[in-house]
């Protein structure tokens, strides 16, 4: 067992109970809206242990796929590579480190800020896997062959005994996964 959530409830929403187990992707449904950032990172905080709930149980804490953010400065005058990038931010003896570079025309020297949304989210989720196999993720700012891309690698992962939780503003993966969870909003 990774965590056991009894429900969470807010003024805003509530989360019906569920299980996440090794080997189990769980997807949470947050419906697109004005909402959907500022309750991914509600839960986000809660699913990776660094924020307590008293209905939640963390048994082992997931790691969430982190959104690349370059501060503007940094953008113009030095931009991030690839390589500079995965130095800092992967596990370099793990597989998943290099697996980016599968990618014909990704090499390090590439700015990241340069990539389009899903290899820019593949390689934060390579970077994040190349340290742990359980995590949270979304999959803004990915368009929908991306998504099931990276849904099929996240896939694979939780296949081999880690564990995900998806936080997601579609539907699309409602049938994919071992656990569809709705968010029910309690405002209008």
């Amino acid at each position: 067992m990774r965590i056991q959530n009894k429900g969470i409830r807010t003024d805003a929403f509530y989360i019906p109970p569920f299980d996440l187990k090794e080997g189990e992707i769980v997807v949470i449904y947050l419906s697109n809206g004005p909402h959907f950032f500022q309750t991914e990172m509600f839960l986000k905080d809660i699913f990776s242990g660094s924020k307590k709930n008293e209905n939640v149980e963390v048994y082992e804490k997931l790691t969430f796929v982190e959104h690349f953010i370059e501060p503007k400065f940094r953008r113009l005058f030095r931009p991030v590579t690839v390589g500079e990038y995965l130095k800092k931010n992967a596990d370099l003896e793990s597989p998943f480190a290099t697996r980016i570079y599968e990618n014909k025309w990704i090499h390090k020297k590439r700015k990241v800020n340069e990539l389009a949304g899903t290899p820019r989210k593949l390689v934060s989720l390579y970077a994040t896997l190349s340290k742990t196999s359980d995590i949270i993720f979304d999959l803004t700012g990915v368009d929908p062959k991306g998504a099931e891309e990276v849904f099929g690698i996240v896939r694979e992962v939780v296949r081999k005994g880690g564990s995900a939780i998806l936080l997601d503003s579609f539907e699309d993966m409602k049938n994919e996964c071992d656990k569809y969870i709705e968010l029910q909003w309690l405002i209008e």
